[in-house]
């Protein structure tokens, strides 16, 4: 192996940017952003209305107590996006039928 193949490391993607660990901050923020989307998912489709209006009712209240214990940037930026997913997709599923059987 050559001393440039060698010295390359391959980039991190990681959310602990500060250098410390946030393993909880984290996993609200992973949880934030995976509710969100699947309140979004099961929102636009209207026989899963119900599940989309669950998935938005609890994700948008953790999505916003993940930002309010966030440590940084990444976990911030996962937290807004779950956050906005979660909204929109509590709304549509909301217009469909909401929690409604």
């Amino acid at each position: 192996m050559s001393q440039e193949a060698a010295g390359k490391k391959r980039p991190v993607l990681t959310l602990n940017t500060d250098g410390e660990r946030h393993p909880v901050e984290n996993s609200l923020a992973v949880a934030s952003i995976t509710l969100g989307l699947l309140a979004l998912v099961l929102g636009f489709i209207p026989a899963t209305h119900f599940f989309g209006a669950l998935a938005g009712v609890i994700g948008l209240p953790l999505s916003l107590y993940s930002q309010l214990v966030s440590a940084t940037t990444g976990e911030r930026w996962l937290n807004v996006v779950g956050m906005v997913a979660s909204f929109v997709g509590a709304a549509f599923a909301l217009s469909h039928g909401g929690f409604s059987i």
